[in-house]
């Protein structure tokens, strides 16, 4: 039989399809947007998610990295304060939680891709933020921290390689960062992943949830051109003199190992991008160049 499951940040990149692939699995969802709940709002919070009664809540809601910067006390109410309000209301219900994280906890000093045992140092306002989300997240009866990465996968979608892949089949030139590296996680494999979790009722505690190996931007941007067949050049840059407002670990690969000894088994980034890029839309028009991100 399926659960009662909320979840919050529906209208989101990773949301939209959490919706989808939880609703196919059978399970009863009720979608909270952010236009539909602000998640800020301790007392609207337990109210509302309350009366839903929920088995399971899924929080996708996060306030983005320069915008963390920028807004720091804003940053620290959507990442983590939010969480500590849907924590004490999974406990009134006895639901479980799972929250998002991100490799941002991380200060990108390592050399091997992290583990879950690894110590969080993060060098940022939003890596801050989510590792506080993340110990509030603990305080629900039974919870799930899933670290997600470099998030893509939706046609016309706004994340990096989204952009960098309607660059490429339009044949424009992508710049990409050759001294960042990460662990790029495809959210049609993050859905499926969170969902299999939720089923198996795996033990509280934190997960890496990323397809599997890890590459710098630059190669990605590469594997991107050689698979969607195009003339694009790609121009190497580098992060550290990005000008971007909020500072970046330059090795974010995570290992997750963990999740696939629990049996749960994500494919290699090489093969979620292939998917990405065979089912990518031709565009229709010319689109604006895409500044190197992270």
């Amino acid at each position: 039989m399926g659960s009662r499951i909320v979840v919050l940040g529906a209208g989101g990149q990773l949301g939209q399809v959490l919706l989808r692939d939880l609703r196919k699995g059978g399970h009863e969802v009720a979608a909270l947007t952010r236009a539909a709940l602000d998640v800020t709002q301790r007392f609207a919070v337990l109210d509302r998610v309350a009366k839903l009664r929920p088995e399971v809540i899924v929080n996708a809601t996060a306030f983005g990295v320069d915008a963390s910067e920028e807004d720091p006390g804003k940053a620290l109410a959507v990442n983590a304060f939010a969480v500590r309000a849907l924590a004490d209301v999974a406990r009134s219900c006895d639901a479980s939680l799972v929250q998002f994280s991100s490799d941002y906890v991380f200060d990108g000093a390592a050399t091997a891709p992290y583990r879950e045992t690894d110590r969080p140092n993060p060098v940022s306002v939003y890596g801050a933020t989510k590792l506080l989300g993340e110990l509030y997240a603990q305080g629900a009866p039974r919870w799930t921290v899933l670290r997600v990465e470099s998030l893509y996968g939706v046609p016309g979608g706004k994340g990096t390689i989204d952009k960098m892949i309607a660059e490429a089949r339009q044949g424009r030139t992508l710049t990409a960062f050759y001294d960042r590296k990460v662990s790029p996680a495809h959210v049609d494999d993050v859905a499926a992943a969170t969902r299999r979790i939720i089923e198996k009722k795996t033990p509280s505690g934190v997960w890496h949830c990323v397809n599997s190996g890890f590459a710098s931007w630059q190669e990605i941007a590469v594997e991107i051109v050689r698979l969607a067949g195009s003339p694009s050049n790609v121009i190497p840059a580098s992060i550290e003199r990005s000008g971007l407002r909020a500072t970046r670990p330059l090795f974010s690969a995570l290992s997750n190992e963990k999740l696939a000894n629990a049996g749960i088994e994500l494919p290699s980034w090489q093969s979620a991008l292939a998917r990405a890029v065979a089912s990518a839309p031709a565009p229709e028009k010319p689109i604006s160049g895409v500044r190197p991100r992270a």
